[in-house]
């Protein structure tokens, strides 16, 4: 068998596509929807669908192909992808909230105290917007986990060498 690419390891060929592609349809999709080409939505966090769960439910994939669902590795790498998942969709999303409520006290600041006194005293350089699309819906989620694990079995002979 010829070795993969990336670290002469096929897993990790397969797994970069599956990120890849979820990473890819965010700009397509922010193309369509709001005619705006941004090239940083290729390695940014939000948004469907979940390139963490597409990545880690791919890997898992990819690991019961070469190595069958008995093996140790396949049962750490499908408790490592539910950890993931599961923080994508909970904790991250409560943070992007969060986030977005602190956000919006920092934009109303000027109207409790003035705004010339809000001038004063605070300057737009220290007060950068908290990043708000962090985590990910549910829905986002299990697209996520559903294009990983067809990527991986779309790549099943590739991994099979």
């Amino acid at each position: 068998m010829s070795p993969g690419i990336i670290f002469n390891n096929r897993v990790l060929d397969v797994v970069f596509i599956a990120w890849f592609i979820a990473q890819f349809y965010k700009v397509l999709t922010l193309i369509f929807k709001k005619r705006k080409f941004d090239i940083t939505r290729l390695w940014d966090t939000g948004g469907m669908p979940s390139s963490h769960s597409s990545t880690v439910s791919c890997l898992a994939t990819c690991i019961a192909i070469r190595y069958g669902i008995s093996s140790d590795i396949f049962a750490i790498t499908i408790i490592f992808a539910g950890i993931v998942m599961y923080d994508s969709a909970g904790i991250r999303r409560a943070a992007g909230k969060q986030a977005g409520v602190i956000n919006s006290l920092i934009e109303k600041i000027p109207l409790f105290i003035g705004k010339a006194q809000y001038n004063k005293h605070f300057s737009k350089e220290k007060e950068a917007k908290l990043k708000e699309l962090l985590g990910h819906t549910p829905v986002e989620v299990v697209v996520g986990c559903a294009l990983g694990i067809v990527i991986g079995l779309i790549f099943k002979i590739y991994l099979q060498g």
